[in-house]
């Protein structure tokens, strides 16, 4: 497996309408794409769009509002009540190639590849084989499945 691009960081925050407030009016972000549930991860997200370099797509921040305190996201807030930084996005070219090279070197992958917010591939693993960071797998949106 290679490292491909970083995709996004995910943040976690318990007001979304809020943390776009802060991107906007703060941050100065201006392009925010429109909030929209993902009902398999019982989370509201949207997604802060960085500008790039010399034409490339800027890495984005996803920002993600439990729609359900039993949701993971929502379990999270619960220990992190502020928010903050939930995880962090790679693109890969093949989710189930990068999936079975994790599961050889003996990391924990939680749970099968599922269509994620971008309507690709996705999974997740485990922040303890992750240097402690929860660490999303995506397959590259360009890529066909």
């Amino acid at each position: 497996m290679k490292l491909g691009r970083m995709n996004h960081i995910g943040v976690a925050t318990p007001d979304l309408d809020a943390a776009i407030a802060f991107y906007r009016d703060v941050m100065g972000a201006t392009d925010i794409t429109e909030p929209f549930v993902l009902e398999s991860q019982q989370v509201r997200v949207c997604f802060v769009n960085t500008p790039g370099e010399s034409g490339t797509a800027g890495t984005q921040v996803e920002l993600l509002q439990p729609t359900t305190p039993d949701s993971a996201v929502g379990k999270w807030l619960e220990k992190n009540p502020l928010g903050g930084q939930h995880h962090i996005c790679y693109e890969v070219p093949d989710i189930h190639a990068a999936k079975a090279w994790f599961e050889k070197l003996g990391k924990r992958v939680l749970g099968e590849p599922r269509v994620g917010a971008h309507g690709t591939l996705i999974f997740f693993v485990h922040p303890r084989d992750m240097g402690g960071q929860l660490t999303e797998i995506m397959e590259a949106p360009t890529h066909e499945h």
